[in-house]
């Protein structure tokens, strides 16, 4: 298992294609969001500045990105050429494949945050304490785990043309329960209740509560513990049950 660990993670590095646009994409992207924008102008409703919000939305979205978008096809397509079936008849567990998938994602997701985070600091005068700079990392970095092992889950339910679709639907629904794309406070209170036990903004949640000097909530915790548990999970059973062949 740590030999595929290692070996996933160098071949992800290897991608300059793929670490270019995961990497490079969140910090353009939050750039973009923020042009213009006064850095003082709060939120209606929160007391959190327009681009404190976003920066951290941002980051959350480009690991979500990079760990999902870039799990699920690449798995369906290793399936379809037969390189999973080749693993299955090793002693490799079902725990280890998908150790290992994640690990290659987090280590395209972290420096996208970094860059993120460095951009608010260094170009939008985001200033917050030492101590909340790393949270917001931290968090930000372990909750993405919860979708790379989606990621891996999609890719062993579905064929290579459609992982991508499946994926982009997955991520473009979270990513908007989450208010990755507007601010949350906008919704509705009921849209708001509901969105709290959906992953994606339970993940948000985690940073934009650091950023208000708290901890991140138990709720949002736990709902990210129970979806990395059920993605998880799902993916293990389904590397053990699958008997496609290439």
């Amino acid at each position: 298992m740590n030999t595929l660990v290692r070996l996933e993670i160098v071949r992800t590095l290897r991608n300059r294609k793929f670490m270019f646009f995961s990497v490079l994409y969140p910090g353009m992207l939050f750039l973009l969001i923020t042009a213009g924008t006064d850095k003082s102008k709060k939120l209606d409703g929160a007391n959190l500045t327009f681009v404190a919000y976003y920066m951290v939305a941002m980051a959350a979205l480009g690991a979500m990105t990079a760990v999902l978008m870039g799990n699920a096809e690449r798995i369906a397509r290793e399936r379809e050429k037969g390189w999973v079936r080749q693993l299955r008849l090793t002693a490799l567990p079902g725990r280890g494949y998908v150790t290992a998938k994640i690990a290659s994602a987090a280590t395209v997701s972290l420096p996208s945050i970094v860059i993120v985070l460095v951009l608010g600091a260094a170009v939008k005068g985001v200033r917050l304490d030492a101590w909340q700079w790393a949270a917001i990392l931290l968090c930000t970095w372990a909750g993405s785990m919860v979708f790379a092992a989606l990621g891996v889950a999609i890719g062993y339910v579905a064929t290579a043309d459609v992982a991508r679709p499946i994926s982009m639907l997955c991520y473009f629904a979270m990513a908007a329960l989450g208010g990755l794309w507007a601010p949350f406070t906008a919704y509705p209170d009921w849209l708001q209740t509901l969105a709290g036990y959906t992953p994606g903004r339970a993940y948000a949640a985690l940073g934009q509560a650091v950023e208000f000097g708290d901890a991140p909530h138990g709720k949002d915790v736990g709902v990210l513990v129970c979806y990395l548990v059920l993605f998880a999970g799902s993916a293990a059973w389904l590397y053990r049950k699958d008997t496609r062949k290439a």
